[in-house]
């Protein structure tokens, strides 16, 4: 056997080692999830510990509803802010800003994703929910507080501006770079030849836009999108700072709430028990939602590269 056979195949051992590596750690990360969940599991079921509304120390009785319907509102309400502010931003980078300034203003945006979290919540309790509340929380009340229905939910129903939208604000300000950096990607495959055509036939700027860059690239930003959500969905210290951490009903999306991850970072140091395995089993259905989400999103952008 020549040397190089021989570096060939140490070559090939250590890297089927490394990826051995990162899947046997991700595996044993949701062994140790399901073995410590399985308390909670056998003591509540899986459909009463999903369903239950009650988070109660006293009685020892928890419920997953409530951080989930907050994990799903705030990670739903960051995306609707954050996919337009992205893709808007995608298309200036790509199609309308002057290539001296494009990678200055990528660098830029692409910083955002290098800030820690727990500066994100810093800002956002500090800067963005105080000014939330003395603007945007009583107009978007005004306006929209006496809709049947629907109207309780625009409804200030705290002071200080610690609530469920102001943490779905500063997901989305998270998330932003993620869509952007994939959108710009997605957008600068798209061959110059369709786009001249189309400008040749006598298209606009908005219709190139529109029609063919939006066309080809949408599986990639589709993916992009899923991506970012399974990041808001893991976002703990940021969401903890400013959605106020409170066990109740959904009243209003100015009033404090819950989700999985600020659940588990406030209580995780001091539980023990029953309590402690229900925490557990939250980390377990949100390492689920995760991954889903996460596959879903790479199967559309392969979709694309094919």
């Amino acid at each position: 056997m020549s040397a190089d056979h021989r570096k060939n195949l140490l070559f090939k051992a250590l890297t089927c080692l490394a990826a051995v590596s990162v899947l046997g750690i991700v595996v044993g990360i949701l062994a140790v999830i399901l073995m410590e969940s399985f308390p909670a599991l056998k003591h509540f079921g899986i459909g009463a510990f999903l369903g239950g509304r009650d988070w109660n120390y006293t009685r020892e009785i928890y419920g997953a509803l409530r951080p989930l319907t907050g994990t799903v509102v705030s990670t739903g309400i960051a995306l609707l802010a954050a996919v337009p502010l992205s893709l808007g931003t995608a298309v200036f980078l790509t199609e309308i800003c002057p290539h001296r300034l494009r990678g200055a203003f990528g660098a830029a945006i692409e910083l955002l994703a290098a800030i820690p979290s727990i500066i994100y919540g810093m800002w956002g309790l500090f800067v963005l929910a105080p000014f939330l509340d003395e603007w945007v929380q009583p107009a978007v009340g005004s306006a929209l507080g006496g809709v049947p229905l629907i109207g309780s939910f625009f409804v200030t129903k705290s002071a200080g501006g610690v609530n469920l939208f102001s943490a779905s604000l500063v997901l989305a300000v998270m998330i932003i770079p993620f869509i952007t950096s994939i959108a710009r990607d997605a957008f600068e495959q798209v061959p110059d030849v369709l786009k001249e055509s189309s400008y040749a036939l006598g298209a606009t700027r908005w219709e190139t836009v529109r029609k063919v860059v939006s066309a080809q690239s949408a599986s990639a930003v589709g993916g992009g999108v899923i991506i970012a959500m399974g990041r808001a969905l893991g976002e703990t210290m940021a969401v903890a700072y400013v959605i106020g951490n409170r066990h109740a009903s959904l009243d209003s999306l100015f009033s404090p709430y819950t989700t999985i991850t600020s659940v588990i970072a406030n209580e995780f140091n001091e539980a023990g028990g029953i309590q402690l395995s229900s925490l557990f089993t939250l980390a377990l259905v949100l390492f689920i939602a995760n991954f889903l989400a996460l596959g879903v999103g790479r199967r559309l952008v392969k979709g694309k590269e094919k």
